[in-house]
């Protein structure tokens, strides 16, 4: 017992929760790619209960992008990263907005989807770069 209070203290940091390999911007964007296949099927069909499976999917891969950005928002990008890219804040802004009510939930346009994608994209680069600076 005694040892516990004598014993060494090792002091331990990391730029991210867990060792790093479970973050990936590829997981939204995948979702994204669910979610603009989603609004190009629905053009080409009329079918009122394929429309409605659509709709329902197209909503929960968008929940799923917002799930996925928000962990990398949250979980991965720490203060140094915000100090050197200060657009980030608003990127992941943009991006689980367009995924959102005003974004690919309310949209059928895939449009919206490539605006989200593109998004992502630019959150994905600044990742790439915080990887290799890792």
């Amino acid at each position: 017992m005694f040892s516990r209070f004598v014993a060494p203290t090792i002091e331990v940091s990391a730029h991210c929760d867990l060792p790093c390999g479970i973050y990936d911007p590829a997981q939204a964007h995948l979702e994204a790619e669910s979610v603009k296949a989603c609004m190009t099927k629905v053009k080409d069909n009329a079918d009122p209960d394929f429309k409605a499976r659509a709709l329902l999917i197209k909503e929960e891969r968008s929940d799923l992008v917002k799930h996925h950005l928000w962990v990398l928002w949250t979980d991965y990008f720490k203060p140094p990263h915000f100090e050197k890219y200060p657009n980030l804040d608003q990127l992941f802004n943009e991006a689980t907005k367009l995924a959102g009510a005003g974004g690919t939930k309310a949209s059928w346009d895939p449009a919206v989807a490539d605006q989200l994608l593109g998004k992502i994209d630019e959150i994905a680069e600044i990742f790439w770069e915080t990887k290799k600076a890792a």
